[in-house]
């Protein structure tokens, strides 16, 4: 923070949820940097809560802490369905907001949320912490480097191995339930902002494990020009496969391992240790020409960054680290994915000229 940054006070900050998404890594990424302060906690649980942390306001309505008068900035970590009017509420309370991602539920509930952020002149962002992982870090300096030349296929995956179904609100029948909105985020966004817009997706989901009744395993491919993206996701497979395989005509890089903080964040460690964000599987490139090989270093992830640059653009001196725009773009693909799986057919992104270009303006340079 600059100097002029540390002598403002620091923001006020109301958390809606204090379940998975809330307890896990909100609570200890807004606790842990500077210029925010954990103000008000909406749960129906404040023995849960006040046993982490027990100076904070808990108070049983979502609505009641998202339009609280004390505080400037709210982050929505509710089921998906639940997230669109309590958005709304924030906003219209003039609170800035975090919304845990996706978005929203549906393409045209995202784009009714950025305009009414624009309306009211409030910022809006989505919680994509993985854009700080370590492995991406890495791939996006690949990438910018031109390591890999011109990039013609790429498998990017997240994997779990859970063969039964748990009592929670991701694996039930509910509106933005199922492993494309759950996982499907991470790895949409990344691929928008390493890639840009495809042309189509392709998309197939299906479920797996028995007794599941949304989907749990997903394979959805981005086509863009002399490039695909494949996108996967299984809740039925027990490691082995590479997180990241990037081919290009001068070579290719194998990336196995996810980044530990959210790990480390559910085991409940606060993020700072020395070794916070350190890649411990070192991804390995391949020369095309030689077929020789060598270990690659990651940069440093950390996921604080997401919530050091909502606090930046809140107080003008920085950008919106994740914008509307770019909420919008992965609302779109998400719900492509879903046609295209239930049409056996690739769908291109019902995205209006406007809307591309905006997403071009934010997108990062250089890639």
């Amino acid at each position: 923070m600059s100097e002029p940054a540390r002598s403002q006070p620091p923001l006020r900050v109301a958390l809606l949820g204090y379940g998975f998404a809330g307890k896990s890594f909100h609570a200890p990424l807004l606790r842990t940097v500077e210029g925010l302060s954990l103000h008000v906690i909406a749960s129906s649980r404040p023995e849960a809560v006040h046993a982490d942390l027990p100076g904070v306001t808990v108070l049983p309505s979502a609505i009641d802490a998202a339009t609280h008068p004390d505080v400037d900035l709210v982050v929505v970590a509710t089921p998906n369905e639940q997230h669109v009017p309590l958005t709304q509420a924030a906003l219209r309370a003039g609170k800035h907001v975090v919304v845990d991602k996706p978005m929203a539920v549906t393409l045209e509930e995202t784009r009714s949320l950025a305009a009414l952020a624009h309306s009211q002149g409030r910022l809006l962002s989505a919680f994509h912490n993985r854009r700080w992982d370590s492995d991406f870090l890495e791939l996006r300096a690949l990438l910018a480097e031109g390591t890999l030349g011109r990039v013609t296929h790429v498998e990017s995956r997240f994997d779990r191995f859970r063969p039964e179904v748990r009592q929670r609100w991701r694996e039930q029948p509910v509106p933005g339930a199922g492993i494309w909105f759950d996982l499907g985020p991470h790895l949409v966004d990344q691929a928008l902002q390493l890639f840009g817009l495809p042309d189509t997706v392709h998309a197939l989901l299906a479920i797996h494990r028995d007794g599941a009744t949304v989907d749990d395993w997903c394979q959805v491919t981005l086509q863009y020009p002399q490039r695909h993206v494949v996108l996967q996701a299984s809740m039925l497979i027990a490691g082995g496969m590479p997180r990241f395989a990037v081919h290009g005509t001068k070579g290719s890089w194998l990336k196995h391992g996810m980044d530990t903080q959210a790990d480390r964040l559910i085991a409940g460690e606060l993020p700072g240790a020395k070794d916070w964000g350190e890649d411990v599987w070192p991804g390995r490139l391949i020369v095309g020409p030689t077929g020789a090989s060598r270990g690659t270093t990651a940069p440093r992830g950390d996921y604080r960054q997401f919530y050091a640059g909502v606090r930046d653009a809140v107080r003008g001196t920085g950008l919106n680290p994740v914008t509307p725009a770019q909420a919008v773009a992965v609302a779109a693909v998400l719900e492509a994915g879903v046609l295209s799986a239930r049409n056996g057919c690739g769908q291109r992104l019902s995205l209006t000229e406007a809307e591309r270009s905006n997403f071009k303006a934010d997108r990062p340079v250089g890639l």
